[in-house]
């Protein structure tokens, strides 16, 4: 196992200081998973590179506090309360359980006056909380109420790292964050002066959608600052699209860990999947969770790809960060901008994209052309 990129999640990435703690922590497979021989391969693994995170944490940190949890099942959901305390002190968590805004939470039923109510309350407590998370559960936190809460309340660093392979320990995570960083930014400049988007791919992918005002956030690598969030390996950046504008037909040929064994058309209006066509197994499986809450069926997320040593097309974590690629992602983004609070979210991803921005003023500005980046 090469060391060098875990050493770096401490070193480089978190820029974990000695006075720190750190809390690191990883989900297992269910009984009840059913897993092909390699997929359960992949995920067994995981737990080795967490175990060896901690072991090399343990000279880097104050304190490294790990945790093991049965897997959630799907990208988006709440971690259980035992991590929830661990991560912001059980004297947070005790509050928020005697007013009752644990279970809302976890069940992510919340509305804006609670989140207000809740964000004061774990405000009084914050020194309690960890100074910075590696999380390395093969079901993504990202989009959930427990990390937003971690990065802009406690300002909590966060590495996020689902669907994770100790491959890329030699592929993707060996990049240059500084150059990715540059790069990012590069495009995160242009994408600020756009108000509408159009994309196509040459798989028939076509769709457009509005971003307004919407801010533009970069996942580099680099998460030194406080409240810093972002996947490892890194290399986006991401907006969310203004709801109810996506129109427009998605051709997916990727599913999270596998190609199709033949594309799934997904036609979009006003912002929402309104019909999944194709014969595919995966058919079933998107369209069951589409089903479950219509905010599911969100157009959440643009992501483009700048990260040059990132090339896996199995893997969604690694795939989205192929540079001159695109991903788009379905149900929550309340976490970066969106309105949409779903316990679901999941990305697609798309190659040989063309981008094009229009300004205010009609002005249009190319940023990618069959997946070359112009700018």
């Amino acid at each position: 196992m090469n060391l060098r990129p875990l050493e770096n999640i401490f070193r480089v990435n978190l820029k974990i200081k000695p006075y720190e703690r750190v809390l690191l922590f990883t989900d297992l497979i269910r009984k009840d998973e059913r897993l092909s021989h390699e997929e359960k391969q992949r995920r067994e693994a995981i737990k080795d590179v967490a175990l060896k995170l901690k072991e090399i944490g343990i000279s880097l940190c104050k304190e490294i506090i790990y945790f093991e949890y049965p897997a959630t099942g799907s990208h988006g959901i709440e971690p259980p309360e035992k991590l929830w305390e661990l991560a912001f002190g059980k004297e947070t968590v005790k509050k928020l359980k005697e007013k009752g805004f644990l279970e809302k939470l976890l069940s992510k039923n919340i509305t804006k006056k609670e989140i207000y109510e809740i964000k004061k309350i774990i405000k009084a407590y914050r020194t309690y909380a960890v100074n910075a998370v590696i999380a390395l559960s093969n079901f993504s936190t990202s989009h959930t109420n427990f990390r937003d809460l971690l990065t802009t309340v406690c300002g909590t660093r966060y590495a996020s790292m689902p669907l994770f392979e100790s491959s890329m320990l030699i592929g993707a995570m060996m990049a240059d964050w500084k150059e990715v960083h540059k790069r990012s930014e590069k495009i995160k400049k242009f994408l600020h002066k756009v108000e509408r988007i159009q994309i196509e791919t040459p798989n028939g992918t076509k769709i457009t959608f509005s971003k307004g005002r919407r801010r533009v956030h970069i996942d580099s690598g680099i998460l030194t600052r406080k409240g810093s969030f972002g996947n490892l390996p890194a290399g986006e950046v991401f907006l969310a699209p203004l709801e109810n504008t996506a129109e427009g037909k998605l051709v997916v040929e990727w599913a999270p860990t596998r190609k199709l064994q033949k594309p799934l058309i997904l036609k979009v209006e006003k912002g929402k999947v309104f019909s999944i066509e194709g014969d595919e197994p995966y058919k079933e499986e998107l369209g069951k969770k589409l089903n479950e809450r219509s905010e599911n069926r969100n157009i959440a997320e643009l992501g483009i790809g700048t990260n040059d040593k990132a090339s896996k097309p199995d893997n969604i974590l690694e795939s989205e960060k192929i540079l001159g690629t695109i991903h788009i992602a379905l149900g929550d983004n309340s976490s970066f901008g969106g309105k949409i609070r779903t316990p679901f979210h999941q990305d697609f991803i798309f190659f040989k994209p063309t981008l094009i921005g229009f300004t205010d003023k009609d002005e249009e500005i190319k940023i990618l052309e069959k997946g070359s980046l112009l700018i």
